[in-house]
């Protein structure tokens, strides 16, 4: 069960993210964060009084507090990384954040077996590789690297502390309800301050029509984003976060292939053997 949850989060981050990477391109990124967002705290809170998650509240739920505070930092210094590039150095060192679910989990006493330690390792090399980095080119600017490690470290950490945020179904539901609206105070005290400053927060052309007109995209992405985090909690609760988190972070490879399937990106060779190599891990993993 921890496998398969694991994947299906590494399917739903990865066709979020790249839903997220094409919306980005007419549409800034604060904004697509903070709308999509919004979307889904307004359906998160309609499943909440639905299920009666609300006789789930509980000191626990500070985890998701916490959780919601980190996202927006970690996913806003991504995009502005991305933006300073190059893209191929900064998009496979962001999964490094992988190391904190990872490491929590050793500290928390779990002990993988062998072939798991090898497949997280195997796993770990090619969803570096399936990034597609670069060993060439223009040099990479520190404050790009700095921004990509804050946001590898952020996603870590969210992976962290929203496994800890819930021990039941309907306690799940309230927990990203909760993260939700923390992402959307923060994302739109972001907002604000960046209208104040004058900055674009609309697009230049079609302004707000065309982010009325992008609400199903914006749809998908928040409503997919929630729910692969509900189905890594789910993993984590039901097996190692060690085996969990390596699994989860799988999506780069997804993002890749969506790209290939899409946009026709042709997939660079140490992409595709970095997808090789994730599809290795995984199953070494999955059957460890």
């Amino acid at each position: 069960m921890t496998a398969l949850f694991a994947l299906a989060t590494s399917l739903l981050w990865g066709l979020a993210d790249f839903g997220g990477g094409l919306l980005t391109r007419r549409i800034p990124a604060l904004t697509v964060v903070v709308a999509s967002q919004v979307i889904a705290v307004v359906v998160l809170g309609a499943i909440v009084v639905a299920t009666g998650g609300w006789s789930e509240w509980g000191p626990q739920l500070w985890f998701a507090v916490a959780a919601g505070l980190v996202g927006p930092v970690a996913m806003l210094s991504f995009y502005k990384a991305l933006a300073l590039g190059p893209m191929g150095v900064v998009s496979p060192l962001g999964s490094v954040g992988v190391a904190v679910p990872v490491g929590v989990g050793l500290v928390l006493g779990e002990r993988p077996g062998l072939m798991q330690y090898g497949g997280i390792a195997v796993a770990v090399v090619g969803i570096v590789m399936a990034g597609g980095p670069q060993f060439r080119g223009a040099p990479v600017q520190r404050q790009a690297l700095f921004l990509t490690l804050v946001a590898a470290f952020g996603f870590g950490t969210v992976m962290a502390l929203i496994a800890e945020a819930s021990s039941t179904l309907t306690g799940l539901f309230l927990a990203l309800f909760v993260q939700r609206v923390a992402n959307v105070t923060a994302g739109g005290l972001a907002l604000y301050v960046t209208a104040r400053r004058g900055a674009e927060i609309l697009p230049a052309d079609g302004g707000m029509r065309a982010v009325w007109s992008s609400v199903p995209a914006l749809a998908f992405i928040g409503l997919a984003d929630v729910a692969a985090n509900g189905t890594y909690s789910i993993a984590a609760q039901h097996g190692p976060v060690t085996v969990a988190a390596v699994l989860a972070s799988l999506y780069p490879v997804v993002t890749a292939l969506a790209a290939r399937g899409v946009l026709k990106e042709r997939l660079r060779a140490v992409q595709a053997a970095g997808a090789g190599l994730a599809l290795v891990g995984t199953v070494l993993l999955a059957g460890g």
